[in-house]
């Protein structure tokens, strides 16, 4: 396994609502990336085709026009346009975790799709639970979703937003010995400096938490809101001043929660590059593992679920197929 790896993070604004258009950004962004001798780049949250922000701003029914036009903008994963994607991921040697909007048939969900170096998909995973007004618009996943995978460059998983503030969650994310860690957020632009927990202060705390208390790598891609999007949005003033330009805070912690790199201003496009020293993981780990020796399974333990929800069983019919097995076995007597 490969123990020092150059990672790219993006902090920038998505084409809103124009899947075509950023889905050709994203081909960009991974270019950029790996002409700057990155192996992996992260995306943020929503990053195709852009965080809904139009839902914390109207009401349920003056959104379903543009409700509408984000379900067909949203990512199908079969679809040519992901394929292109993979492409991009193939062509130039590097591992992609793209944040996005999944489109299912009828449902979206908040996906991470983690794509290795020769374009095919490691895993895919879809949000726990959206997170307020995100399910009117979104649904859930299943504990098959919080997962870390094993990759020729470490153990790599990834969460979206305030599934960082779900400590059980983070507990068991931990549990599977992650090394680097994808916290996608959309940008903390929105109702600031009025609602602190949804601000840049706490989230970005809340990635640089997960760093210091999992040991691991945490690369924190995130979104800006553009003029673009901002006029789309708004048609009043009141709708400006509830969400403001800019709002990008990307990170990238050490397995101490120390940053490895100096962040952009808020309002600039780019991507943010470290090189991580997996061997780094192990000194941090020698002072606090929580799911090792810095544990008490005597007084704590988490009930993890991890298997797929099925929508649909389909039940055999046994009394049908006895009596077949009969038939054949007469048959063959006879």
């Amino acid at each position: 396994m490969t123990q020092q790896i150059k990672v790219a993070c993006v902090q920038a604004a998505p084409v809103f609502m124009n899947l075509d258009a950023t889905v050709d950004k994203t081909v960009q962004l991974i270019e950029e990336a790996a002409q700057n001798g990155a192996t992996l780049i992260a995306f943020p949250e929503t990053w195709i085709p852009g965080y809904p922000w139009f839902l914390w701003l109207d009401t349920p029914m003056k959104n379903m026009p543009l409700v509408y036009q984000y379900h067909q903008n949203s990512l199908e994963l079969d679809s040519e346009k992901a394929f292109l994607i993979r492409e991009a991921a193939k062509q130039n040697n590097i591992f992609v975790v793209l944040g996005f909007s999944e489109k299912d048939h009828g449902s979206l969900y908040i996906s991470q799709w983690i794509i290795d170096n020769r374009g095919e998909t490691v895993s895919t995973r879809r949000k726990l639970k959206a997170t307020h007004v995100e399910r009117t618009l979104f649904g859930e996943s299943d504990g098959s979703s919080i997962r870390v995978d094993e990759t020729s460059l470490g153990r790599i998983g990834a969460l979206c937003c305030w599934e960082h503030l779900q400590p059980l969650a983070r507990y068991a994310m931990y549990s599977q010995h992650e090394q680097i860690h994808i916290a996608a957020w959309p940008s903390f632009s929105l109702y600031q400096p009025h609602m602190g927990s949804i601000g840049p202060e706490v989230n970005i705390a809340a990635s640089r938490l997960y760093a210091a208390e999992g040991q691991c790598f945490v690369i924190s891609p995130c979104a800006i809101v553009s003029k673009e999007m901002q006029d789309l949005m708004c048609d009043t003033d009141e709708k400006r001043e509830l969400l403001k330009l800019g709002g990008g805070h990307a990170r990238i912690f050490g397995p101490d929660g120390k940053d490895l790199v100096e962040p952009l201003a808020e309002d600039e496009e780019g991507l943010l590059y470290a090189t991580l020293d997996l061997n780094l993981i192990t000194l941090a780990k020698t002072a606090a593992d929580p799911v090792g020796h810095y544990s008490r399974p005597d007084v704590f333990q988490l009930v993890f679920n991890k298997t797929a929800t099925k929508r649909v069983i389909k039940k055999q019919n046994y009394a049908l197929e006895s009596d077949m097995i009969i038939d054949e076995l007469e048959a063959m007597e006879s």
